[in-house]
C-alpha cells in the first residue's frame, strides 16, 4: 500500500469514527432531552405538579420543559467559547457528562406527596443543568461530521448528527412505550416513568468510550497552528456576524413550533383533547421518527445538488400549508388520518432539518463557528420549542379550537421563510472558502 493510499484509507476511517461520534452522543443527549418531554405529558404533570385540572397541570410541566430551552443559549455561549478555543472534542464529553448526570438525577427525584415544593423545584433545576449541557452539543457534533467530512458533500456531511433527533426521540418513546405497556397505570406513575431515566446512565457511558476515541477536528487543528484562533468568539460574532447571527435565529424558530407540534404537542392533543389511547399515539410520534432516519440524511445531501435555501424554503413553505390538513386528520381518530398526518409533517420538517445545519455553520467563519452557529440555533429554540406546547396548550384551552394553534405555527413558519430567503447561499462555498472570511483581531 502507497503512502496516499494509506492517507486516504485513514482519512476515510477517522470521517466515519467522526460521523459516528457525532450520531451516537447526539442521539443519547437528545434521548435525554425528549425523554423529559414526553414525561411530562404522561407523569410530571400529576405527580410534581398536581392539579385538578389536567390541562392546567400538564401547561405547569411543559412551563419546567421551557426552562431547558432559556439554559441552552447560555451554554451556546459557554461551551461555543471553548470550543473555538480549546477545541471541539473536549467540549463534547463534557456536554455528555452534564446531559447524563443531571438525567439520572431526575429518575430519582422524589414526587410532590413526598418532599412538596422541592419536588418541582428539583426537578426544575436539573431540567435547566440538561438544557446548559445540550446547548453546547448541538453545534459540536456538527462541526466534528462536517469540519471532518468531504468538503464538496458539507450538506450530507452535516446531516448525520441530526438524525440524532429522530433516533433519541424513538429511544425515549420507545422505552417509555415499554414501561406503559409492561406496568399498570399506577405502577407506571410510581416507579415505571423513572426506568428510562435511570437507564440513560448505560447510554451516557456508550456515548463516552466513542467520543473519547474520535480526533479532534482538522479544521481547528489548523487554526490553531496557524494562530488564528479568537479569544473571545462570542464577542467578535456580536460584533461582525450579527447579520448572520439574527438570520440563523429566525430561520430555526418555524422549524422548531413545527417539530414540537409534530412530536410533542401531538401527544398531548391526541391523548387530552380526541381521548386516543398514549400507546397508540406515541406509536404515531414512533412510526414517523423511524422514516426521518433516511429523510434527513437524504434532504441533506439534496442540499449539496439542489442548494441549501431551495430545499430548506420547500419544507417551510410544506409545513405552512399542511398544518392546515394537521389538525383536522388527528379529529378523526383513524389510525390511518393520525400516521398520514404526522408523516406528511415530519417529512416537510426533514426538509427543513435535513440542510439546516450545514445552512447555519456555513454562515460563519472557522474561527468563531462554534460560537456563532450554537448561539443561533439555541436562540431560537427559546421563540421555538420552549414556547411551542405551552402557546399550543394555552390556545387550546382558551379558544377549544385548533385553528389558534395552526394560524400561531404558519406565523412562526412565515418567519423562517423570510429568513431563509434573505440569507446568501452556501452549498459551493468549501471549506477553504471559509477559510479566507475568517475574523482576525
Amino acid at each position: 500500500m502507497t503512502s496516499s493510499r494509506a492517507e486516504t484509507f485513514l482519512s476515510h476511517k477517522e470521517r466515519w469514527r467522526a460521523t459516528g461520534g457525532s450520531i451516537v452522543g447526539t442521539a443519547l443527549e437528545w434521548y435525554d432531552f425528549f425523554l423529559y418531554g414526553t414525561a411530562a405529558t404522561l407523569a410530571f404533570n400529576h405527580l410534581f405538579f398536581p392539579s385538578a385540572d389536567p390541562l392546567t397541570g400538564t401547561l405547569l410541566a411543559f412551563g419546567s420543559f421551557a426552562v431547558g430551552f432559556i439554559a441552552r443559549p447560555i451554554g451556546a455561549i459557554v461551551f461555543g467559547n471553548y470550543g473555538d478555543r480549546i477545541g471541539r472534542k473536549l467540549v463534547l464529553v463534557i456536554t455528555l457528562m452534564i446531559m447524563g448526570v443531571s438525567t439520572v438525577l431526575i429518575g430519582l427525584i422524589p414526587d410532590y406527596n413526598s418532599i412538596g415544593l422541592f419536588a418541582p423545584i428539583t426537578l426544575t433545576v436539573l431540567r435547566f443543568i440538561q438544557g446548559f449541557g445540550l446547548g453546547g452539543e448541538w453545534g459540536g457534533a456538527v462541526l466534528m461530521s462536517l469540519e471532518h467530512g468531504d468538503p464538496r458533500r458539507r450538506g450530507l456531511a452535516a446531516s448525520w448528527p441530526q438524525i440524532g433527533v429522530p433516533l433519541g426521540l424513538l429511544l425515549a418513546n420507545g422505552t417509555l412505550a415499554l414501561m406503559l405497556a409492561v406496568t399498570s397505570d399506577d405502577a407506571f406513575l410510581a416507579w415505571g416513568w423513572r426506568v428510562p431515566f435511570l437507564l440513560s446512565a448505560v447510554l451516557i457511558a456508550i456515548g463516552l468510550w466513542i467520543r473519547l476515541h474520535v480526533t479532534e477536528s482538522p479544521e481547528f487543528e489548523r487554526l490553531a497552528a496557524e494562530g488564528k484562533r479568537v479569544k473571545l468568539p462570542i464577542v467578535e460574532v456580536l460584533r461582525t456576524q450579527r447579520r448572520e447571527l439574527l438570520i440563523a435565529t429566525g430561520s430555526r424558530i418555524g422549524t422548531d413550533v413545527a417539530f414540537y407540534i409534530f412530536v410533542l404537542f401531538i401527544v398531548t392533543y391526541l391523548t387530552q383533547m380526541v381521548k386516543i389511547p398514549e400507546p397508540t399515539a406515541m406509536l404515531v410520534v414512533l412510526l414517523s421518527a423511524a422514516a426521518m432516519l433516511v429523510l434527513i440524511p437524504a434532504f441533506g445531501a439534496l442540499s449539496d445538488k439542489l442548494g441549501r435555501r431551495p430545499v430548506y424554503l420547500g419544507g417551510a413553505v410544506g409545513a405552512l400549508v399542511w398544518v392546515l390538513a394537521f389538525f383536522p386528520l388527528l379529529e378523526t381518530g383513524n389510525l390511518a388520518s393520525l400516521l398520514v398526518a404526522d408523516f406528511v409533517g415530519m417529512l416537510c420538517w426533514a426538509a427543513m432539518y435535513g440542510p439546516l445545519a450545514s445552512f447555519t455553520t456555513e454562515l460563519f467563519p472557522a474561527n468563531v463557528r462554534y460560537s456563532g452557529a450554537s448561539l443561533g440555533f439555541q436562540l431560537s429554540g427559546i421563540f421555538g420549542g420552549a414556547l411551542a406546547p405551552i402557546i399550543a396548550v394555552a390556545l387550546y384551552g382558551r379558544f377549544q379550537t385548533w385553528i389558534p394553534i395552526a394560524v400561531y405555527v404558519a406565523a412562526m413558519l412565515i418567519i423562517t421563510v423570510v429568513s431563509v430567503t434573505l440569507a446568501r447561499e452556501s452549498s459551493g462555498h468549501t471549506s477553504e472558502a471559509a477559510i479566507s472570511q475568517e475574523v482576525h483581531l
